[in-house]
């Protein structure tokens, strides 16, 4: 309980932080509208090439623009880390009572409390653009399930390497070298279908694309429950293993203070 409340305690700080600078609310979701209004509208011809389920290519893409959202703001969440780092933020919680599993706990969680209302946010603007979740409410906690464990496990994954490198321009090079590799590696943008061969095997083993079908399977007709709940049991194994790696490099942090 201890814990709970230490990590409640820390979130709660995260988001004053974040309040007191409220443009970064508006600047963060710029590029997911982006996405998901111009690429929308310029690629809405590519359905006909067939292997999207779909003749609406807002609504093929829509889903994958929440998960893609929750994936690039998990691969930058360590920045926040590395920033308490600098600022002996992090050295001063040490010195207090409070569990040193809430800090990195803490900032896991915020990131993907953030990606679920980003999340709601992109269904909301996805609505007023035409786009119909299938499965109706359930399929938008699906959706906004996918996002949060696709962050999970990316934020993880971030902590793990800002405590590791404890440099911002390491952290920024890699979110960079992971960011796109895994976005195009995966069903984001186009069908399964139309990707080469070398590519549906990558993408097979990508969790972007994990979650981006689980968050899709949701939306379009013929939904797959198996599907959709084999996806998100692989984000869920895959968030335990990138927190306990994280909470590792912390206490590998702490050893060497």
């Amino acid at each position: 309980m201890k814990t709970l409340s230490d990590t409640w305690f820390m979130i709660v700080r995260q988001a004053r932080n974040l309040m007191r600078e409220p443009i970064w609310i508006a600047l963060i979701l710029v590029q997911p509208m982006v996405w998901l209004i111009l690429y929308g509208q310029l690629f809405k011809n590519v359905t006909r090439l067939g292997g999207f389920g779909t003749g609406s290519y807002i609504t093929f893409l829509a889903p994958a623009i929440v998960v893609m959202n929750a994936f690039f703001g998990a691969t930058w969440s360590g920045m926040s880390m590395i920033y308490d780092l600098d600022h002996k933020i992090v050295e001063r919680f040490l010195a207090t009572p409070g569990s040193r599993l809430a800090i990195v706990l803490s900032q896991i969680v915020r990131s993907a409390l953030t990606a679920a209302i980003q999340a709601i946010i992109i269904l909301l603007v996805s609505l007023a653009l035409g786009v119909r979740v299938h499965t109706g409410g359930l399929g938008w906690l699906v959706i906004i399930l996918a996002a949060i464990l696709v962050n999970g496990a990316f934020a993880g994954l971030s902590q793990g390497i800002a405590l590791l490198t404890r440099r911002e321009a390491s952290m920024i090079a890699v979110a960079n070298f992971i960011g796109l590799p895994l976005l195009f590696l995966s069903t984001t943008m186009i069908a399964r279908a139309q990707m080469p061969g070398w590519m549906q095997t990558a993408a097979r083993f990508n969790p972007v694309d994990w979650g981006v079908k689980a968050a899709r399977e949701v939306v379009l007709p013929g939904t797959s429950w198996a599907t959709v709940g084999l996806y998100l049991a692989l984000l869920l194994g895959l968030t335990a293993v990138t927190s306990a790696w994280a909470t590792w490099t912390f206490r590998a942090y702490q050893r060497s203070l």
